[in-house]
C-alpha cells in the first residue's frame, strides 16, 4: 500500500471513529455536570484518603439521581506523572481508572481535568524545567488509557495563569497534536485561555494578547474541540468572596463570549461556575444557565463548582449534600437537569 492510501485510509477510519462518537455524544445531550474535587487536593507523597480523596460511590450516585449526567474530574498531575516524561503511577493510574469506572457506571460521563493552573511541581509549562513536550507526554499518554471512549473527554488544563498567553497556545497546540497523531484519540478537547480562562477577561490584555485573539491560533487536526471558560459571580469574578454582587455583569460576560464563539464558528464550554446559596444568588447561577441552554448551536453545556466527599459545609459555593439535604443551588440547575424532553436533551454542538 502506498504511503497516500495509507494515510488516506488511516483518515477515513479516525473520521469513522469521530463520526461514531459524535452521534453517541449527541444522543446524550449537552453536558449538564459538576466538577466532584478531590483528587488534586493534599500534599505530594500523602496518602490517599488521607491527604486527598477520589469521588465516592455515595457522591457519585448522588449527582446521578439528581440528573447530573457529566463529571468534571480535578486530579493531580505531580501525582499520576511523579517524574516529567516517565510512566505513570501504576496506584495512582489505577485509582484515576477505578473513578472513571464508578461515574460511568452511574451513566454519567467523565471530563478529565488535570487541575494545574499550567504548573508542574510550581513550574510553568514551556518553561525549561517543564518543556512542551514534557505536557504533550503526560497527554500521549493519559489520552492512550481513554482513546476514542465516547464517555470520555480531555479538559487540556485548569486555569493557566501569570504566563505568557502565546507560550500557553504554543503548549496547547502540542499537546493537542500529540493526542491526535500519537495517542491516536479522537476524543473532545476542551482548550482553556489564562488568566484563569475567564469569560468577563476574554479579550482583555492580561498575559499578552487577549484570549480571544491569541486563540485563533489554536490548532486542532481533528476540528473536534471547545474553548473552556469559567465565570463565577463575586467581587472580582473569582468565586472566593462568598457573594454574587456582580452577578449580571457574569451573565453579560457569558453572553459576550456566545457572540464570540458565534462569530469564529467555535463550540465552547463552561467549565466552572458557582455562587452561594441566597436567592438572588440562586437567579444569577439561573440567568447564566440560560444563556448556555439557549444557544446549543454553540455550547457543549457546563459543569458546576462544586462538590465532592471533604469539602467543607461552610464552602458557600459547596453544593455537596447535607444532613438536611439538597443545597439551595439546586434550584438553579433542577429545571435543566430534569428536562428529559427531545429539545432539552438535542445538543447540537457535540455531533
Amino acid at each position: 500500500m502506498t504511503d497516500m492510501r495509507m494515510m488516506s485510509f488511516a483518515a477515513l477510519a479516525l473520521a469513522a471513529t469521530f463520526g461514531f462518537q459524535g452521534a453517541a455524544l449527541a444522543a446524550k445531550g449537552c453536558f449538564r455536570g459538576i466538577n466532584l474535587s478531590g483528587a488534586e487536593f493534599g500534599e505530594l507523597g500523602g496518602k490517599v484518603n488521607k491527604a486527598y480523596v477520589w469521588p465516592s460511590d455515595k457522591t457519585v450516585s448522588y449527582f446521578a439521581a439528581k440528573g447530573f449526567d457529566t463529571v468534571r474530574l480535578p486530579f493531580m498531575w505531580e501525582r499520576l506523572q511523579p517524574k516529567l516524561m516517565a510512566p505513570f503511577d501504576p496506584a495512582e493510574e489505577g485509582r484515576l481508572r477505578e473513578s472513571v469506572e464508578l461515574i460511568k457506571s452511574h451513566g454519567m460521563r467523565v471530563i478529565l481535568d488535570p487541575h494545574n493552573y499550567a504548573r508542574y511541581q510550581g513550574k510553568l509549562i514551556g518553561s525549561p524545567d517543564v518543556p512542551h513536550a514534557a505536557f504533550a507526554d503526560f497527554w500521549v499518554k493519559l489520552a492512550t488509557l481513554f482513546a476514542n471512549d465516547p464517555a470520555i473527554y480531555f479538559g487540556l488544563m485548569n486555569e493557566p495563569n501569570k504566563m505568557p498567553v502565546a507560550q500557553w497556545v504554543e503548549a496547547a497546540n502540542a499537546a493537542t497534536l500529540a493526542i491526535r497523531l500519537e495517542a491516536k484519540a479522537g476524543n473532545l478537547i476542551l482548550a482553556p485561555g489564562t488568566a484563569w480562562t475567564g469569560a468577563h477577561s476574554w479579550m482583555k490584555e492580561i498575559d499578552g494578547e487577549p484570549n480571544g485573539v491569541a486563540l485563533l491560533k489554536y490548532k486542532d487536526p481533528s476540528d473536534n474541540f471547545a474553548f473552556e471558560v469559567h465565570q463565577y459571580l463575586d467581587d472580582d469574578f473569582s468565586g472566593t468572596k462568598g457573594n454574587c454582587s456582580r452577578a449580571d455583569d457574569a451573565v453579560t460576560a457569558i453572553k459576550d463570549f456566545t457572540k464570540w464563539l458565534k462569530s469564529n464558528g467555535f463550540k465552547g464550554f463552561l467549565g466552572e461556575f458557582g455562587a452561594p446559596g441566597e436567592p438572588a444568588c440562586v437567579a444569577g447561577l439561573q440567568a447564566m444557565i440560560d444563556v448556555v441552554e439557549a444557544d446549543k448551536e454553540v455550547w457543549t453545556g457546563w459543569t458546576y463548582w462544586v462538590a465532592g466527599d471533604w469539602w467543607s459545609e461552610s464552602e458557600p459555593l459547596n453544593i455537596q449534600p447535607t444532613a438536611n439535604g439538597d443545597r439551595p443551588q439546586l434550584a438553579a440547575m433542577t429545571p435543566t437537569l430534569t428536562d428529559f424532553s427531545a429539545e432539552g436533551r438535542n445538543c447540537p454542538s457535540l455531533r
